[in-house]
């Protein structure tokens, strides 16, 4: 598993953040599905709960949170994640990651749902700076 982008959305600061977070803390994130909580603890995060909200693989294709399961499919769409038609009552086919984190997702989208004792800039800022600090 490469390292993996998290993109953390702060609803309350309506900015969003994007984090380049090693294999070892990615690993917290294997097995989870769109929709589910998760603990910011182990991903540097410390105190914030996340919701994920979706991603996308290694190449490109977008997690789609009513496909269940980990691997692509191709299914029918007519709107929604994966898809927007021109026109109404168009529907195609078209090949959808599922909904749960696996060693292939290279991005992880989230949303806060609790707050840490730092503000989320403080926070990603002082990630920024050790990520600096280490390419030296």
């Amino acid at each position: 598993m490469p390292a993996v982008k998290l993109i953390v959305s702060d609803p309350v600061a309506k900015k969003a953040y994007q984090l380049e977070i090693t294999e070892e803390k990615a690993r917290s994130l294997l097995g989870h599905r769109i929709g589910e909580t998760v603990n910011g603890d182990p991903l540097g995060l410390k105190g914030y709960e996340m919701l994920i909200t979706g991603g996308s693989d290694k190449d490109g294709f977008p997690m789609r949170e009513d496909v269940h399961g980990e691997g692509r499919k191709a299914i029918l769409l007519a709107g929604g994640t994966g898809y927007r038609p021109k026109e109404s009552g168009v529907r195609k086919r078209k090949m959808i990651r599922g909904n749960t984190v696996t060693l292939e997702i290279v991005q992880v989208n989230a949303k806060v749902t609790k707050g840490g004792e730092k503000s989320l800039e403080e926070v990603v800022g002082s990630v920024a700076v050790a990520k600096k600090e280490a390419e030296k």
